[in-house]
């Protein structure tokens, strides 16, 4: 019975549903910020060993149990355990794993999730959900001025350039080590809203937390993206189903 309730759920659109649901009552409540975001990715462990990682053309690794020495590249190689993970890592020097990506988009006012999405694991996949999510927000008022605080990572001519056409400010963390220097100038970062918006930005950690611990999203129990994607919409809104209580007694 559960195997065949679990298969309905995940069929249907209950987890986005689900989603709009609780964040219509968090507007509802004036409990969001239509103006203020911090948008930002992370990590998924796949369901899947490196042990399925193995040659797209038929030839063989081994048991894959041993892969010291070997190139495993993502063009090459593929899980047969979970053909949408991809080996990835997500900063220099740490341990590459087959994996998703998580992505929220969080209002500052009180760290509500804005927008959550999964995506397949790759290096401008960060940039490209939170274009997305924030292309959301645009269709819901177009004429609303808005900004939106994200790491060094974001810190790339394309997003910025995109951001703007959105009407959104991006109030990202200068990365001025990298080739060509930051994508902003004084023209962003003088004003106090660019250090309010990277102020904000730490009020997304909770979230990330909870979905990870709470949420058992580390190291996901589902395979394939669209089932990724499906269990992270649904834990973000019961994440912000748990907060509205106790912003709403606060707030009285």
């Amino acid at each position: 019975v559960f195997t065949k309730n679990r298969e309905r759920l995940l069929a249907g659109d209950i987890a986005q549903a689900f989603f709009t649901r609780v964040l219509a009552q968090a507007r509802q409540r004036s409990l969001l910020s239509d103006e203020h975001f911090t948008v930002d990715g992370t990590l998924i462990e796949a369901w899947a060993s490196h042990k399925s990682f193995q040659r797209k053309d038929g030839g063989t690794d081994g048991d894959g149990s041993d892969f010291r020495g070997q190139q495993r590249k993502n063009d090459t190689h593929g899980s047969t355990t979970d053909p949408d993970a991809r080996l990835y890592r997500k900063s220099n020097g740490a341990e590459s794993r087959l994996a998703y990506l998580g992505h929220l988009l969080i209002e500052n006012r009180h760290g509500l999730i804005a927008d959550a999405m999964a995506t397949l694991a790759d290096g401008t996949a960060e940039r490209e959900a939170g274009l997305l999510m924030l292309h959301a927000q645009w269709q819901r008022a177009p004429g609303r001025r808005r900004t939106v605080g994200a790491d060094k990572a974001y810190d790339v001519r394309e997003f910025v350039d995109l951001t703007r056409e959105l009407n959104t400010t991006p109030h990202v963390t200068q990365n001025v080590a990298r080739s060509g220097g930051s994508a902003i100038d004084a023209r962003t970062t003088r004003h106090e809203g660019y250090a309010m918006s990277q102020h904000a930005r730490p009020r997304i950690e909770p979230a990330f937390g909870w979905l990870k611990t709470i949420a058992w999203l580390r190291k996901i129990k589902l395979r394939g993206l669209a089932n990724v994607d499906w269990l992270l919409v649904f834990a973000s809104a019961a994440f912000n189903l748990i907060r509205l209580p106790k912003l709403l007694s606060s707030a009285a």
